[in-house]
């Protein structure tokens, strides 16, 4: 699934509510972390829920680029981990560096629907997305 294809699947749902549950929806097609993935390492720092991010580094071609998995304890945060992993994850450091992902929220209309902490969890993972890719592009 692309992110164009999530932005289209979003436009044809009218109100928030089936929004949100389409959100849940990917969620639950997210593979669960490992017990051992789950770490202090791993945990997302800023995040009311619990969130775990696996990263993953490729560099079998000539940029590296990172894969992301991901896990929460809360349903709603599943499927947002979900929509960060069509945004970022298989994508090269330059590419996650360049993604402006608050244009793409508000396309989902994610701006206005989601409570401040969530809004604040969401962007602390971004932001421990964009912290890895800058690490991998400090170590090439």
């Amino acid at each position: 699934m692309s992110i164009q294809e999530l932005i289209e699947d979003f436009s044809f749902l009218d109100d928030w509510e089936d929004r949100y549950r389409y959100v849940i929806e990917l969620g639950k097609k997210l593979d669960p972390l490992t017990d051992d993935e789950r770490t202090d390492e791993t945990k997302v720092l800023g995040c009311t829920s619990q969130v775990w991010l696996v990263t993953a580094l490729d560099k079998s071609d000539s940029e590296t680029s990172l894969t992301f998995r991901g896990d929460s304890d809360a349903h709603i945060v599943r499927g947002l981990i979900a929509i960060l992993l069509v945004l970022y994850s298989g994508k090269s450091v330059s590419e996650i560096l360049a993604i402006e992902p608050r244009e793409i929220f508000a396309q989902f209309g994610l701006n206005e629907h989601l409570s401040p902490q969530r809004s604040n969890g969401l962007f602390s993972m971004v932001g421990r997305i964009r912290a890895d890719a800058a690490a991998a592009a400090a170590q090439v």
